[in-house]
C-alpha cells in the first residue's frame, strides 16, 4: 500500500511552488513546469522522494534512533507540535537557538534549570518568595518553556531532524551537517537541495501540505516503533500474532455460545412436544427397574446375616433373665403387705 496517494498530493497543494522570480536553479531537476508565474513541482518525483524518505525514517526508529522535528514558522508551528507529541519525538517550533546541536551541552544545562524551575512551582516554592522574584523566575521559566519545552525529554543528540522550508530553518540544516546528522527536509523552489540527505519536492508553505508530510513522517516512527515491538515480543507494544490469537478466542468463544444455543432449542423443542404422562412414565421405568435389584441384593444377606446373630443373643439373654426374676420375686412380695393390709381396713371401715 502507498503511504500516501497523487490525489492527496494534489488536495493539499504540494505540487504549487513559489514564483518564478523566486527560484533556485538547483531546483531546475523537481519542476515540471509553469502556470500563471508559479512553478509546478514534478509530483510524480515527490511520490518517489516520499517513499525513500518513510523507509529511511522507518529502519532508523526501528533500530533506536530519534528524530527531531523542527519547524519554527507560523504555518508550520501547530503540524510540528501536535505529529511530533503523537509520535513522543522531539520538536522545536518556537525558535531555534544558535548551537543547539553543535553546543549541545550548554542547552542540556539550560534545560535541567528550566526543570528545576518547574520543580520549584509545582511544590510551591514561588509562592513562599518575594512577590517580585517569584514573577521574575516565572518569566524566565515561561520562556525557557517556550524555546525548549519541546526538548526536554532529549537527552541525547538526535540521530535525524525532519524540516519544513529549510531556507527559515538555514542554521538547523549547517549545524546538522557539521555534526553529520541526516536531514529529511520538504525542498520548495526556492531551497538548495544539494545539503538535504532525504529530500522530499513540495510546498513548504501551505498549511495542509505541511500538516500532510508530517503525517507521513510520524506514521514512518509510528511503524519502526511496531517493528521493535515486534522483534522484542514485549507485553507493552502492539503484536500481530497477539492480535490474531485474541481474534481467533473470540471466533471459538462465538462458535460455542451458537452451539449451545441451538442445543437448548432442541431440548426445549422436545420437551414441549412430549405428553406429561410419557414423561413421567419415562421416568419412573427405569427407577423402578434399577431400584429392585438394588432392595434384592441388600434384602438377602441382611436377612441372613440378622438369623445367626438373633439365635446368638436369644440364648444368653434367656438363661440370664431366669435368676433375675427369681431374685427379684422376694422384692415383689416384700411391699404387698401393707398394701393388702390398707385395702382390708378401708374394706372393714366401709
Amino acid at each position: 500500500m502507498a503511504v500516501v496517494t497523487m490525489k492527496q498530493l494534489l488536495e493539499a497543494g504540494v505540487h504549487f511552488g513559489h514564483q518564478t522570480r523566486r527560484w533556485d536553479p538547483r531546483m531546475r531537476r523537481f519542476i515540471h513546469g509553469e502556470r500563471s508565474g508559479i512553478y509546478i513541482i514534478d509530483l510524480q518525483q515527490t511520490l518517489e522522494r516520499i517513499e525513500t524518505s518513510y523507509t529511511f525514517v522507518r529502519d532508523l526508529v526501528a533500530d533506536g534512533g530519534r528524530v527531531l522535528f523542527v519547524g519554527t514558522k507560523r504555518q508550520a508551528q501547530d503540524a510540528i507540535r501536535s505529529y511530533a507529541e503523537k509520535c513522543g519525538m522531539p520538536y522545536v517550533n518556537q525558535r531555534w537557538l544558535g548551537g543547539m546541536l553543535t553546543n549541545f551541552q550548554t542547552i542540556s544545562k539550560r534545560v535541567s534549570k528550566m526543570q528545576e524551575y518547574q520543580r520549584m512551582r509545582d511544590s510551591g516554592e514561588f509562592e513562599a518568595m518575594p512577590k517580585k522574584e517569584a514573577l521574575m523566575l516565572g518569566r524566565e521559566l515561561e520562556k525557557l518553556e517556550r524555546n525548549l519545552g519541546g526538548i526536554q525529554n532529549m537527552e541525547r543528540l538526535p540521530d535525524a531532524i525532519f524540516v519544513l522550508d529549510t531556507v527559515k530553518e538555514h542554521i538547523a540544516v549547517t549545524e546538522a551537517n557539521k555534526l553529520g546528522i541526516p536531514i529529511v527536509a520538504v525542498v520548495d523552489t526556492d531551497c538548495n537541495p544539494d545539503v538535504i540527505q532525504y529530500l522530499i519536492p513540495g510546498n513548504d508553505d501551505a498549511i495542509r501540505s505541511g500538516r500532510l508530510l508530517c503525517r507521513v513522517v510520524a506514521d514512518a516512527i509510528e511503524e519502526g516503533r511496531f517493528i521493535v515491538n515486534s522483534r522484542s515480543a514485549g507485553d507493552d507494544g502492539p503484536s500481530l500474532d497477539a492480535e490474531d490469537h485474541a481474534a481467533e478466542q473470540a471466533q471459538a468463544r462465538n462458535e460455542a455460545a451458537e452451539a449451545a444455543a441451538d442445543r437448548d432449542a432442541r431440548v426445549a423443542a422436545t420437551v414441549e412436544a412430549a405428553p406429561a404422562g410419557e414423561e413421567a412414565a419415562a421416568a419412573a421405568a427405569p427407577v423402578e427397574e434399577e431400584a429392585a435389584p438394588v432392595e434384592e441384593a441388600a434384602a438377602a444377606p441382611v436377612e441372613e446375616e440378622a438369623a445367626p446373630v438373633e439365635e446368638a443373643a436369644a440364648a444368653p439373654v434367656e438363661e440370664e433373665a431366669a435368676p433375675v426374676e427369681e431374685a427379684a420375686a422376694p422384692t415383689e412380695e416384700v411391699p404387698a403387705a401393707p398394701e393388702a393390709e390398707a385395702a382390708t381396713t378401708e374394706g372393714e371401715q366401709a
